[in-house]
């Protein structure tokens, strides 16, 4: 995308230079993913981190968060439970928002997505998303910016418009995942990312870290963002999903000098959703 040049000098960098956003998703999830979330922005790579309020684990993250009152961190709208034996569902009771929860009371699960975003009531997802943002304001805790598990915010054009209003109205950046989102938002005068969220699932786990390490090399001027999954693959995790080698294989990544070495050598400047937050109009 072309517009680089003027994030880069919104946010006080040259045309040229290189930002990248390591965001660690899914905070609150479990207890092996706010563990490893924390360790990596306290001593690995990543630079912020995006917490589910509704997850079993999210008053931990809580507290995690409060205790650590440096971190900068962002609401991951919630509106998926993608685990076949460990569920979540919406804040609100689910009798008031029909159309978010499935047969269990649940959130739908990932592979029922087409089916949830078809029948949805916008403004049941919107009462769902601002009751989660209240809850993490009414903690006394200032988050920086908005995404959405599963990218449910740019899955649906209604949908995202929503969720750019919630973000003017409680001053919070917000991820733009794809191309026409992020063009819609800059042509706004919106400062956001100027290439596509990389979401980690989207890497083979087999060679992660040779993929990361090219990726780095190969990280085009302007703001980019990934969306990490770090977690320990401990017995927890490995009881939640299959996928844990993914979520583990991104804490290694985070917390590798190799990929900080490569970082330092490109030249890649790394940054939080805080200065975004800033410019938000």
């Amino acid at each position: 995308m072309a517009a680089y040049t003027h994030v880069n000098e919104l946010l006080g960098y040259p045309p040229a230079a290189r930002l990248l956003i390591l965001n660690a998703d899914d905070f609150g999830m479990c207890q092996a993913e706010n563990e490893a979330t924390i360790q990596a922005i306290k001593q690995g790579l990543a630079s912020s981190c995006t917490l589910m309020i509704p997850c079993p684990w999210g008053l931990h993250g809580i507290h995690l968060l409060q205790e650590n009152p440096d971190i900068p961190f962002g609401v991951h709208l919630t509106a998926v439970s993608e685990y076949t034996h460990y569920r979540w569902g919406p804040l609100i009771p689910a009798e008031k928002v029909p159309s978010l929860v499935d047969e269990a009371g649940c959130f739908y699960s990932e592979d029922r997505i087409p089916e949830f975003l078809e029948q949805v009531n916008l403004a049941e997802l919107e009462t769902e998303f601002r009751t989660q943002i209240e809850a993490v304001l009414a903690t006394g805790l200032k988050p920086t910016h908005l995404d959405s598990h599963c990218h449910i915010h740019t899955r649906r054009e209604d949908i995202f418009e929503m969720t750019v209003h919630l973000a003017g109205e409680y001053r919070l950046a917000l991820r733009a995942s794809t191309g026409p989102f992020i063009t819609k938002l800059q042509g706004q005068g919106f400062p956001t990312v100027d290439h596509e969220v990389l979401d980690s699932y989207r890497i083979e786990t087999h060679n992660k870290p040779f993929q990361y390490h090219k990726l780095l090399q190969e990280l085009p001027a302007g703001l980019s963002e990934w969306a990490m999954h770090p977690a320990l693959g401990n017995i927890e995790l490995q009881a939640i999903t299959s996928s844990w080698p993914v979520r583990q294989a991104d804490f290694d990544f985070l917390m590798s000098e190799e990929a900080r070495d490569i970082i330092r050598e490109e030249g890649i400047i790394i940054l939080s959703y805080e200065p975004l937050q800033k410019l938000w109009p």
